[in-house]
């Protein structure tokens, strides 16, 4: 069965600035949900965060901070769901939280070759 990479974009924005009961019903939404993915067995890997600082390399094999400033955007995380087609896998996308957050989703299918 193909293997999708569900990737978490978000505007930037300030953690501190989040009360301790927002963070902790967020969670309770996400860990619902991947849980559910989980137990259902369409969520392959819950995967993981990410913060927000990072390394970026170019061809040239120069190295900068990143992410890149340009970005409008953060990807604030990953996991990893199995479907039948593209249009299973967007479904299980469509219950992601960060869509309430005013986030999106991206879906993209994995090649296989690892």
């Amino acid at each position: 069965m193909p293997k999708y990479l569900l990737v978490y974009h978000n505007e930037p924005y300030d953690m501190s600035s989040v009360a301790p009961e927002q963070m902790q019903e967020a969670m309770k939404l996400w860990n619902s949900w991947i849980g559910e993915g989980m137990q259902k067995g369409w969520m392959v890997d819950g995967g993981d965060g990410l913060l927000p600082d990072g390394r970026v390399i170019d061809a040239n094999r120069v190295v900068t901070d990143g992410p890149l400033a340009e970005s409008k955007e953060i990807v604030g995380g990953y996991s990893i769901v199995q479907a039948e087609t593209y249009e299973q896998a967007v479904q299980h996308a469509m219950g992601c939280p960060i869509l309430a957050e005013g986030g999106r989703v991206e879906v993209r299918q994995l090649a296989g070759l690892g």
